[in-house]
């Protein structure tokens, strides 16, 4: 399967720079998968989508400010390192640029309180560096880091709590998992009390999800791993649901991508703690996963892909057209998409 035919025509207008103004407020394109229909809601209308005995899945990761920008100890010249994941102790697996100024052995400095020294490479052409600092990192990244928002967003977010979800709680991603951000306290609320339960897991976001794919044949990409755990408590209400014939509903990709890594294939889940590198496309068999709430994804993305194989590529394609003749806001800040 050939990486053209997850492509499609995106005016840039419709990229959204800013989230709307409430969270539930944003537009929500339902797609029946066994219909092959397309209607027009807003967010706050999922309410009508969802039944007495399914369940909502998140994924409850919180964005760190994974953006530090330094200088190299020996020349002065300006260095930025993006956090993706910890690895051991103070040792993080990161993207520098530029990256071959950083060679192992050197040293960034951020201010007086936080350095790091480049002590390996990674197979994705990142670095693996070592943070020396005096008292709390995660207070220190608090205050010196900047929240990372994607490449497309030109405009400055005036409220950063904004690129989190309202449930947001497990500290350890690059980015946020951006379904999640149309939901309010008071919709989940709502939700919970028509007899939808809600279950948490978490995947940390890293570059599996964003990394671009850049070969032709898509089954030659390879994802990168990324960190995930399910409680019992999780596993319990999943498996509980499937048992009594309600629906499992992932709310975003990265919440598919744990429950597709973590289920066995009779359709049941047990608590874990693992990587994943899990690449979902057309062709995949879902174990698990019954409904999905999304966003609108990049061309030629694996997000896209992922979705393609849950609902049909021609069928989301021409979604998407859809989309933007409507004029749908896209991305990370836009609008979402509810499948069944």
């Amino acid at each position: 399967m050939l990486l053209s035919d997850f492509d499609y025509n995106l005016p840039e207008k419709l990229i959204a720079q800013t989230p709307c103004q409430k969270r539930d407020h944003s537009r929500l394109m339902v797609l029946n998968r066994e219909a092959k229909s397309i209607s027009h809601k807003h967010f706050y209308d999922l309410k009508q989508y969802l039944k007495k005995g399914d369940t909502l899945v998140f994924n409850d990761t919180k964005v760190i400010p994974a953006r530090l920008i330094g200088h190299r100890a020996k020349t002065g010249g300006k260095v930025e390192v993006f956090l993706l994941r910890r690895t051991e102790g103070n040792c993080w697996e990161t993207l520098v640029k530029p990256g071959k100024k950083a060679q192992i052995g050197n040293i960034i400095e951020f201010g007086d309180e936080l350095a790091c020294e480049v002590v390996g490479h990674t197979d994705f052409g990142g670095r693996i560096v070592e943070f020396k600092f005096d008292g709390i990192f995660e207070e220190i990244l608090d205050r010196l880091g900047e929240t990372p928002l994607p490449p497309y967003i030109h405009e400055k977010l005036a409220d950063k709590n904004r690129y989190q979800t309202v449930y947001a709680r497990e500290n350890g991603s690059a980015a946020a998992p951006t379904a999640g951000l149309h939901f309010t306290q008071e919709l989940l609320e709502e939700i919970k009390a028509m007899g939808v339960n809600l279950a948490f897991v978490t995947l940390h976001v890293g570059l599996g999800t964003f990394r671009p794919v850049n070969v032709d044949n898509i089954e030659d990409h390879v994802m990168h791993k990324e960190f995930y755990h399910i409680e019992k408590e999780a596993a319990d209400i999943i498996n509980n649901t499937k048992k009594n014939g309600g629906r499992v509903i992932a709310v975003g990709t990265t919440s598919i991508r744990t429950l597709e890594s973590a289920a066995a294939d009779d359709g049941t889940i047990a608590p874990t703690a693992a990587e994943t590198g899990i690449f979902i496309y057309p062709g995949y068999k879902f174990k698990i996963v019954d409904a999905i709430v999304t966003n609108f994804h990049l061309p030629k993305s694996t997000l896209i892909m992922l979705i393609s194989a849950f609902a049909g590529r021609e069928f989301v394609l021409s979604a998407y057209e859809e989309a933007v003749r409507e004029k749908y806001r896209f991305f990370s800040f836009g609008d979402a998409m509810f499948i069944e």
